[in-house]
């Protein structure tokens, strides 16, 4: 049993180192496996790591090789423009060469030609005193002779030319022109009352008269006194003239004197607090006069106080035409012709209807009505040009286009028929003032107007006045006209050269 035991201990014991063997010999086999496996990967990493190097490498020379072909392309191009730099510097040094010789060549040519000029000048001067000694006149006077031939001769040549050019083009401006007048004239329609200085006011009763002169002419000195005017009241049955100068005042008196006779009372007291009634209602009137004629024309912003001067228009005449309805024609024309010639309607427009704004005050103000209407029109800040046509449009020549659309406006609206009127003693008057002028110059035999100074029909005598002249006589008659007289519309000035031989056959 013992050597059994023993035995199977040693077999046990050989078992186990058997085991032991094998486990370490298979742990041994499997490190070394391992090993090996590590050192492949080993490898193939060197290996992959060489392979990228040899990338970078690659792709670093490939790199470095483009920066080179780059930099060999920027140098040539740098040497390219290095020598074309150079050629033009070259180029210019060679201009600057040629300059310079150029310069001195021109210097000494200056210098040769101004000593020509110092010898041309030395024989000038001696070819003058030789000449001043043969003909016996100094150099000033054969100027002046020389002077005064060129001038009469040019004189006849200018007259000729001016002559030729009125005549070819005298026709198409003046059918242009009365294009443009014909067709504003058309466009505008205005109806035209004549008005007096004087106003009626009917009566209920003759017994109203001796109501209205009151007690010791009490009443009627109350009235005179605070209006201003002047009561006619004569054998004329059932009326009482206002006579002044003034409309507004006219129209204040008129007013309270309605207003008497309505309420009945008639004193002192009720007539200063009629006055002054009629006073506030013409006041509101005028101011609403003022809009109406401003909101009709479309013409806005403008300051209230002058819309109520330009109310005051309404009741202000020249020659019988009332003026705010004048100003108001004006306006349209000028708007219509601007319109036709190309300029600023809206200025146009209030241009025309202010060209008159002065006389709405020059009763009361010291100066003529285109001052006054130049000082109102800046006071209220009125455009520059609007005011020069307020203040030349009744110049000769004025400088602005503008101005002068003004005043064919103003002289179209005065002379329409109806418009204005004349007594008997003006017309007379201003026909006897064209014919004194037209008198006043050389060579005038005879003058006639006519056609109720619409034409001048001048005689001039034909030894003292040629062609030439005839010409130049009816420019100046126009000139003078036109500076002297007032006169509306257009004067046609006719002179007349006739030359009659007379001989016998015997």
């Amino acid at each position: 049993m013992l050597t059994i035991l023993i035995v199977a201990l040693i077999a046990a014991g050989i078992g186990a180192l058997i085991g032991y063997i094998a486990r370490k010999t298979i742990a041994q086999s499997k490190a070394n496996s391992a090993e090996s496996l590590a050192e492949k990967r080993l490898i193939e990493a060197k290996n992959k790591e060489q392979e990228i190097i040899l990338k970078a490498k690659e792709q670093a020379i490939k790199s470095l090789e483009d920066a080179k072909k780059e930099e060999e392309e920027r140098r040539k191009e740098i040497r390219r423009l290095q020598d074309r730099i150079e050629q033009r510097e070259s180029v210019f040094e060679e201009k600057m060469v040629q300059f310079e010789g150029r310069k001195v060549k021109l210097q000494e040519k200056a210098d040769e030609i101004k000593l020509i000029k110092t010898r041309i000048e030395e024989k000038h001067e001696e070819a003058t005193k030789e000449v001043e000694k043969s003909a016996g006149l100094s150099r000033e006077d054969a100027k002046e002779v020389l002077f005064e031939k060129i001038k009469e001769t040019a004189h006849e040549d200018l007259l000729a030319l001016s002559l030729k050019f009125d005549n070819d083009n005298h026709e198409q401006i003046e059918e242009k022109a009365q294009e443009i007048m014909v067709n504003t004239i058309q466009r505008t329609a205005a109806n035209h009352a004549a008005e007096t200085t004087s106003t009626a006011v009917p009566l209920p009763s003759d017994e109203m008269k001796g109501r209205i002169i009151g007690k010791d002419g009490r009443n009627i000195k109350t009235i005179e006194k605070l209006t201003g005017c002047e009561l006619i009241i004569d054998e004329t049955p059932g009326l009482i003239l206002i006579s002044g100068f003034s409309p507004i005042r006219r129209r204040v008196c008129s007013l309270a004197l309605k207003k008497l006779i309505k309420d009945g009372r008639i004193q002192p007291a009720k007539i200063e607090e009629y006055i002054l009634e009629a006073k506030r209602e013409l006041a509101v009137d005028i101011k609403k006069a003022g809009d109406n004629a401003l909101q009709g024309l479309g013409i806005i912003g403008i300051d209230p106080k002058l819309i109520s001067i330009v109310g005051r228009l309404q009741y202000r005449t020249s020659y019988g035409q009332n003026i705010l309805n004048h100003s108001i024609e004006v306006a349209h024309l000028c708007a219509l012709m601007a319109e036709e010639l190309g300029l600023d309607v809206a200025k146009a427009k209030r241009a025309g209807f202010f060209h008159d704004i002065g006389k709405s005050v020059d009763h009361d103000t010291q100066g003529t009505h285109t001052e006054i209407g130049y000082t109102i029109l800046k006071k209220f800040k009125i455009d520059e040009d609007v005011a020069q046509a307020a203040l030349t449009h009744h110049d000769t020549n004025p400088p602005l286009l503008l101005t002068k659309i003004v005043m064919a406006a103003d002289a179209i609206s005065a002379s329409r028929v109806g418009a204005r009127r004349d007594t008997y003693e003006q017309f007379v008057t201003r026909l006897e003032e064209l014919e004194d002028t037209a008198k006043s110059f050389p060579g005038v035999s005879k003058v006639y107007a006519i056609q109720a100074g619409r034409e001048i029909r001048v005689f001039v005598d034909a030894k003292q006045t040629d062609d030439y002249a005839s010409y130049n006589l009816a420019k100046d008659i126009a000139r003078k006209i036109e500076t002297e007289l007032t006169y509306p519309g257009e004067i046609k000035i006719n002179v007349i050269r006739e030359t009659r031989v007379i001989e016998y056959a015997r």
